[in-house]
């Protein structure tokens, strides 16, 4: 049998986007992932995909009996590549940061196994970085010691001499120190280091959840205990602490913190998530909806002859991926819709058309069907024209009897319905029922009412709701939801900003 390979990957401190390109394409290609405590299990998720990919936890917790044991952690490893597996074993930060890659690796190496290290960003630089404090600066500290604070100072055999790192100026991190630190502390003072020396501990570094407490060397042990930080946390000792009020950036970010849901199908849902994650918010993914094509014969046979038609109106994206992949399999493409005047009901949509080459003629300024109609209303080629109209089989009438009144033709064709999705609904429940969701960001008025079908109405109306327009507004109310915002204009781009506005 083939023997597999084990990758020794390092995950990064837990911002998914601090995860290399190499981790990232292995975690897209493996048969097990063996993984630790400090990974995110959000990140890995994603990463995963839908793949049938085998997990195997091995998380470690100081004290805990249900810890893994290392040597049983590395008889696993060898076992799975022994049975021909591509096995990424994942590790919180880097693998040889205090991570015991390099057992791993020798053990690999003694039963023959073959393995690569894929290094990661170590949260003894990260997580300081993400605080505003440079672990080494001109003037301010020339030297940094990573230094592991899981050691007990007061024990008879160390590997850590407390007194001579007292000595020095350089910065000092120390890892998984939470418990000992009022020892380290006692340990470096009587090692001659400044009791007024800048100090800090960072609890989640580099998560949205993300705490600093500063202090001195002489008061960051009672700070931390007072503000009952909790592992994992990383401290830092140096004058380099003292930049942070002139250079913090991660929590001035304009949602810095903000735990907001975000409800839209999971296709669609990436593009708004990673913007809020960039401003700062924790995202909650919950697809309220999920989009089922129907039937294709209507379509199909609408596409045969589509060019005898004067109008083809697109009121959603999806509209638009599901008609070009139709258009595609009978081996059209936009040429076929050269003499169709086409209108987009948005930016968002229009957006959408351009991306396979064609332009909308009709954009309306507000981004609904009435406001669409306006638009094609002071046109002289809708009435008495024909019309194609491929959308959601639940979509408003609004549409279709506004351009017969306009003397339109209207073919009206659904191709696709939504259905409640509701994946992790009972998680995002329990979190909005115990007060720990700040927003709920609504799309479309079918998001709104299988948010609530998901999660419950008494949860549902636990947080407030951003909107995407007035439609969805309306029908959030209807539901007894609270909008607390709504985009002027409707896109993810307008949404984002009026987000923006609320927590300013």
């Amino acid at each position: 049998m083939t023997i597999g390979t084990v990758y020794l990957v390092g995950a990064g401190p837990g911002d998914p986007g601090l995860l290399t390109i190499r981790a990232r394409e292995l975690l897209r290609s493996c048969d097990d992932v063996v993984y630790d405590a400090l990974v995110n299990e959000e990140m890995l998720s994603a990463e995963l995909g839908g793949r049938d990919v085998a997990r195997h936890f091995v998380g470690k917790r100081g004290g805990e009996s249900a810890s893994a044991r290392q040597g049983d952690i590395e008889r696993l490893l060898v076992r799975l590549a022994r049975e021909g597996r591509r096995v990424v074993r994942l590790k919180g930060g880097d693998p040889f940061v205090f991570g015991r890659g390099g057992e791993e690796a020798q053990a690999l190496a003694e039963a023959g196994i073959p393995f690569e290290i894929v290094p990661g960003i170590t949260a003894g630089v990260a997580g300081p970085a993400y605080a505003g404090i440079p672990v080494t600066h001109r003037g301010a500290a020339t030297a940094v010691t990573l230094v592991t604070g899981h050691e007990d100072p007061e024990k008879g055999e160390r590997g850590t001499d407390w007194g001579a790192l007292a000595r020095t100026n350089a910065t000092l991190v120390l890892y998984m120190g939470v418990r000992t630190l009022p020892d380290v502390v006692r340990e470096l003072l009587a090692g001659g280091r400044s009791a007024d020396t800048p100090a800090a501990v960072i609890e989640r570094a580099t998560y949205p959840a993300q705490r600093v407490i500063i202090g001195t060397l002489a008061t960051i042990a009672d700070r931390a205990r007072e503000a009952s930080v909790a592992a994992p946390a990383i401290t830092i000792v140096g004058d380099v602490v003292g930049l942070r009020d002139e250079i913090e950036w991660f929590d001035r970010r304009p949602l810095a913190g903000a735990r907001i849901v975000v409800t839209r199908a999971r296709a669609q849902a990436s593009s708004l998530s990673a913007r809020l994650r960039e401003l700062g918010a924790d995202v909650i993914e919950m697809p309220a909806i999920r989009v089922e094509p129907l039937d294709p014969g209507p379509l199909d046979r609408a596409l045969a002859v589509a060019p005898g038609y004067d109008w083809m109106i697109f009121t959603s994206q999806n509209a638009v991926e599901i008609v070009w992949r139709a258009m595609r399999a009978r081996g059209l493409d936009a040429r076929t819709l050269g003499g169709v005047r086409i209108a987009a009901i948005g930016r968002a949509t229009a957006d959408a058309l351009l991306d396979h080459g064609m332009a909308a003629d009709v954009v309306p300024q507000r981004f609904v069907a009435e406001s669409l109609l306006e638009a094609l209303e002071t046109r002289d080629d809708v009435s008495g024209r024909r019309v194609l109209l491929p959308r959601a089989a639940d979509a408003r009438d609004v549409m279709p009897d506004g351009l017969r009144t306009l003397g339109a033709q209207v073919d009206v064709v659904p191709i696709y319905r939504t259905v409640m999705d509701g994946e992790g609904a009972a998680r995002v429940a329990a979190r909005l029922t115990a007060g720990d969701v700040d927003l709920v960001t609504l799309t479309s008025s079918s998001t709104a009412r299988y948010f609530v079908d998901a999660v419950g109405a008494d949860a549902a109306r636990a947080a407030p709701v951003a909107s995407i327009g007035p439609v969805t507004s309306a029908a959030a109310r209807a539901l007894g939801l609270r909008v607390a915002v709504e985009a002027e204009e409707s896109t993810i781009a307008g949404l984002i900003a009026a987000l923006t506005t609320l927590r300013r």
